[in-house]
């Protein structure tokens, strides 16, 4: 058993002796000294307790007493030039005796001491309470905020998700406290509102989780980014089509309302650079790079460099193999646009799919819906796994009644590639997955629409990452 020496002093310190005694160890004892105010305990273990009344701040009281092996000593006192005394009087007979010492007055160092400050416990206490602040464990772990704690708000993007549906890379929902009681997470728990949970990853990493419980409907495209960024490369694309593309481009940053940077890259047409230049306003940037080669690798510096979160690009540029690639190392949502008006849709749909990489967009194809006007269509068709299609279809019309916005579940026993081409136009959402990679002798047996996705290339499609 480890012999804990406390001083005590004043309310505070009748509070912690309190705490003590109501702890579940029985593996320590203690030996607790009470200065001018004593206080008569009650309800404790004999044993493992025994109380000292007299002042340390006297080196001949407290010497017979310091003559036990104590492993640490425990100071909560008021009056600071008592106890500066008391830590004098045990370091001369301990020396190395381990000391955590409440300190009210912001102290200088000692050295062999500990000081618990008490601003800072009660400043960070105080922000616990205020609202969109992460809560951060302070005393478990190393408190460098690998421990954190975080109420889902109602119409957040992660309400009525399975738990097994969210990406948990780097990060771990460890604990799930719902009306009081604590749930162990399961990959079939799905997260209400109010559910408070009990995250543990990479600090920066649960900055982002964070972020993105908090995220509510209306601020596409956050929590990605804050900008729209069109990358061009003349290389590829016809003027005519270049310039349409800005135009589509800037159609939709005006609709968004964030602002938008057009990169060139390999500028060969002087005529098309002087149209898309006269675009720039306060809004619209327009650079132009001038090395004679693109370097794709440039896409993932910019997305980082001007917190871009959402990406135009062409129906050539997203059939690049090395383009998409860093497009989707950029993990923000996609667009690909098609050789089609964007200013006319009305419709955007999302087809049946994999359970486990609907959910995590579903939040995004809401908020883009609800922001460009446009109506929801879920493409409900034969897939095999029909309790995965009902979960799926549960958990947009949950969506479907938080955010207010009406969603339409369409059936088709037949193939829904054919069945959706009969639509004049579209913008068809989809998950940003490896899946986009395969080999092409392999897509060309696949059935799975996240594979398929270039049999739809002559539509809009908006491609939206997983992974948080």
């Amino acid at each position: 058993m480890k012999k804990i020496l406390i001083v005590s002093d004043g309310i505070l310190g009748h509070h912690f002796v309190q705490r003590v005694i109501g702890a579940y160890t029985t593996e320590n004892i203690y030996s607790i000294i009470q200065t001018k105010n004593g206080v008569n305990y009650t309800g404790y273990n004999q044993a493992r307790f025994k109380f000292f009344h007299f002042d340390p701040t006297n080196y001949y009281k407290i010497s017979p007493l310091l003559k036990n092996d104590f492993t640490q000593a425990v100071l909560v006192m008021d009056q600071s030039l008592e106890m500066e005394q008391t830590i004098k009087n045990i370091h001369l007979i301990q020396p190395s005796l381990r000391i955590i010492a409440l300190n009210l007055w912001d102290l200088p160092h000692i050295e062999g001491v500990e000081w618990i400050n008490m601003h800072q416990i009660v400043s960070l206490n105080l922000l616990d309470h205020l609202p969109n602040i992460p809560v951060i464990a302070q005393n478990i772990g190393l408190g460098n905020g690998e421990i954190m704690e975080v109420l889902v708000p109602f119409g957040s993007s992660f309400v009525y998700r399975h738990i097994g549906s969210i990406e948990q890379n780097n990060w771990k929902i460890a604990a799930l406290y719902r009306n009081r009681q604590l749930i162990l997470p399961s990959d079939q728990r799905m997260l209400q509102p109010n559910d408070l949970l009990v995250l543990v990853g990479e600090p920066t990493v649960l900055k982002s989780v964070y972020r993105a419980i908090k995220r509510e409907l209306g601020q596409f495209p956050a929590p990605f980014g804050s900008k729209l960024y069109l990358y061009i490369d003349m290389a590829y694309d016809t003027p005519k089509t270049l310039v349409e593309l800005v135009r589509r481009s800037i159609y939709i940053q005006q609709k968004l309302k964030k602002p938008l940077l057009i990169k060139i890259m390999n500028p060969t047409h002087i005529e098309t650079l002087r149209r898309i230049k006269s675009y720039s306003t306060k809004e619209v940037e327009v650079e132009i790079v001038y090395s004679p080669l693109g370097d794709p690798s440039m896409l993932v510096a910019d997305i980082k460099k001007h917190h871009i979160g959402l990406c135009l690009v062409s129906q050539k540029m997203f059939a690049n193999d090395a383009i998409r690639e860093k497009l989707y190392e950029g993990k923000i949502p996609i667009l690909k646009l098609a050789n089609r008006s964007f200013s006319t849709l009305k419709k955007s749909l999302v087809m049946l799919g994999e359970q486990n990489h609907l959910e995590p967009i579903s939040s995004t194809v809401f908020d883009v819906a609800s922001q460009l006007g446009f109506d929801l269509e879920l493409i409900d068709y034969a897939i095999e796994d029909r309790d995965a299609a009902a979960r799926s279809i549960d958990h947009f019309k949950n969506l479907s009644a938080i955010f207010s916005k009406k969603i339409r579940v369409v059936k088709t026993e037949e193939n829904p590639i054919r069945f959706v081409r009969e639509y004049d136009n579209f913008l068809q959402c989809l998950p940003f997955s490896q899946k986009m990679f395969q080999n092409p002798l392999k897509r060309f047996f696949a059935t799975d629409m996240e594979i398929l996705y270039t049999k739809l290339d002559s539509y809009h499609q908006l491609f939206i990452p997983t992974q948080i």
